[in-house]
């Protein structure tokens, strides 16, 4: 089978469960979410549209989002606003995993792109970090780069059916000749727009970054753990005092008593 239908042909399992777990995250009726086979970053998931929820559409209705956006406008939107409803959920999912791994969560990308690799729609969940050995060259960088153009954010697409007519019609066409060329852009951070020549010195920076994400966090923690021990000593001394006559609490007594004490 070829690598440009293989998400159809999960799409097309009348039995999702029958996938090997080290493809399959979850499932639901509507929808199915696997993990990305070359994940961008430290969380990235992919949702599909399940080919027999949506009928009337087809599974070439379903092979990207431009062959979406030509149907039915109403059952086009139908579809996206499934999958974003399953990618909230899943963030959810992945910023409880952050916190459990990492201490701390950090942002998260939702979105497609309008010239997919691969055919049958599908919706990228990914953690803004793009830490991955397998992202290696400029086209898989810039197909993420959330203020480049080509990654096209859900709430964007969404905020298309609302628009003018002439604005969704405009925006639906996501010409092969508009985007593609934007994969060859420079290359540039995304975090404070530094410009690199390759790949290496970018991911090399990439790292430096997430390091200072990640002291700014245990900073942060370690910050926050501070003001709720002075908190609880606070609470703690006043509880010894007497609330009710505004009166400081008794000093205990640290000397011994005298020899001649009598009972």
């Amino acid at each position: 089978m070829s690598n440009l239908t293989l998400l159809r042909s999960y799409a097309l399992k009348t039995n999702p469960a029958s996938l090997p777990p080290s493809v399959l995250f979850s499932h639901t009726e509507n929808t199915l979410t696997i993990y990305d086979a070359y994940p961008k970053s430290i969380f990235h998931f992919l949702i599909l549209p399940r080919t027999n929820a949506f009928l009337p559409l087809s599974v070439f209705d379903l092979t990207n989002l431009r062959t979406l956006l030509k149907g039915n406008k109403e059952r086009a939107k139908e579809v996206i606003s499934t999958l974003n409803d399953e990618a909230t959920k899943l963030k959810k999912e992945i910023e409880e995993e952050m916190v459990n791994r990492y201490g701390f969560k950090w942002d998260i990308w939702m979105g497609f792109h309008p010239v997919p690799s691969m055919e049958h729609l599908h919706l990228h969940v990914l953690s803004a970090d793009l830490r991955s050995p397998s992202m290696k060259t400029k086209k898989h960088y810039n197909s993420f780069r959330p203020k480049l153009g080509f990654f096209q954010h859900i709430d964007d697409v969404l905020s298309w059916f609302d628009a003018e007519p002439s604005y969704f019609n405009k925006m639906s066409e996501l010409k092969k000749s508009k985007y593609e060329p934007l994969l060859k852009e420079n290359l540039t951070c995304f975090r404070c727009d530094a410009m690199f020549k390759n790949i290496p010195t970018l991911k090399s920076h990439l790292e430096e970054e997430w390091n200072k994400l990640v002291q700014k966090e245990k900073a942060k923690h370690a910050k926050q753990s501070k003001r709720r021990r002075e908190t609880e000593d606070a609470k703690s001394t006043t509880s010894h005092g007497d609330s009710s006559s505004g009166t400081p609490p008794k000093r205990q007594k640290l000397e011994s008593p005298p020899d001649d004490v009598t009972s």
